[in-house]
């Protein structure tokens, strides 16, 4: 590979004039532009500092890139992972390109494994899952050229970082108002992990609901789930047990949502009839519960197909980066009623 054909057009530096500073061969810089394993890591880092510190960018040409869009999770679990992946290959497809789906990581970054690959790998872009990236990994895939977008269902990304999001305090708001206006005081959430973004913003959500309505919630009516359907039966479990049980639970997740249902089957308790339940997400399954779910529609495909085509638009350099936050809406079916238990207590 020639130096020439790896220099930044703007002529800051050339990766000779790196290579120097490095003290090591032009091979070895391009190796590392590359993502080449057969480097030692501590002259990686050397040469990777070099380059971030001279603003150095790879120069995209549409060759060099493989016909694919790179979509990472931390997990696959989530039934809304599915909805990302046909949101992405909607998208992939009309590009003529394929869809390559990564688990790796964490739910605040991807594994070094990933990044190493993805580097050899040069899609035409990649789509992360996550609720940050590390400074290193940006700076890796800015210098290879490789556009990167996090859809955020799970955070709330740095300002340098584009990003697809909802209207998680609407959702949250909406959510606890329908119940309010049914006539229920005691409500419970069940949000997702305290060191995620969107599980604060619906929290605030609903204690702005509870506020304007003039209620004050029970702190024991406060929890942190983790998403999942076990989280939100646990919880559920611990709520509805005791004379002083609420009479509507807002889940943060459908699947926590389907656990509030269990819960409820197992305490003997009919829903709606004895307790409302909304959920958050609506994903296909929560029309297919018992009573099918109330929730709050997060435009999940939606958000995976603008991530896709923000990878795919023409890069601008003067262009700022782009936040996208999409708008989510109360979907009500068949899991909530008015209070009529203003006994129980």
């Amino acid at each position: 590979m020639r130096a020439r054909d790896e220099d930044e057009t703007a002529g800051r530096v050339t990766l000779a004039e790196v290579a120097a500073q490095a003290g090591v061969s032009l091979s070895t810089v391009s190796k590392v532009l590359n993502g080449r394993s057969d480097v030692a890591s501590v002259t990686r880092t050397r040469v990777e500092r070099l380059l971030a510190e001279h603003g150095y960018r790879r120069r995209s040409a549409p060759s060099s890139h493989a016909p694919l869009i790179e979509l990472v999770f931390h997990e696959l679990e989530s039934v809304w992972a599915m909805e990302l992946i046909r949101g992405v290959e909607n998208v992939a497809q009309r590009s003529r390109l394929s869809v390559v789906v990564t688990e790796s990581g964490t739910r605040h970054a991807p594994g070094r494994e990933w990044l190493d690959g993805v580097l050899q790998r040069r899609p035409r872009g990649v789509v992360l899952v996550f609720s940050a990236l590390p400074d290193h990994v940006k700076k890796q895939l800015r210098s290879r050229a490789i556009p990167f977008v996090i859809v955020d269902p799970a955070g709330d990304p740095e300002p340098d970082v584009p990003s697809v999001g909802s209207a998680n305090w609407s959702g949250g708001m909406a959510a606890t108002r329908h119940l309010i206006d049914h006539g229920h005081e005691r409500i419970a959430i069940i949000t997702g992990p305290a060191d995620l973004m969107c599980s604060l913003a619906r929290l605030d959500g609903y204690r702005s609901a509870m506020a304007m309505a003039g209620l004050e919630p029970d702190p024991r009516h406060i929890r942190y789930g983790d998403f999942h359907v076990q989280g939100g039966f646990t919880h559920a479990m611990e709520l509805l047990d005791g004379p002083d049980r609420p009479t509507a639970i807002f889940a943060g997740s459908d699947l926590q949502a389907l656990g509030v249902l269990e819960a409820a089957r197992r305490k003997g308790l009919s829903v709606p009839g004895e307790l409302s339940v909304v959920g958050y997400d609506d994903v296909p399954a929560a029309q297919w519960s018992s009573p099918p779910l109330t929730t709050v529609h997060q435009p999940l495909r939606q958000m995976a197909e603008e991530a896709a085509r923000m990878l795919l638009a023409p890069q601008d350099a003067a262009r700022p980066t782009l936040r996208m936050e999409l708008a989510t809406k109360l979907v009500v079916r068949q899991s909530t009623a008015p209070n009529d238990l203003e006994s129980v207590r």
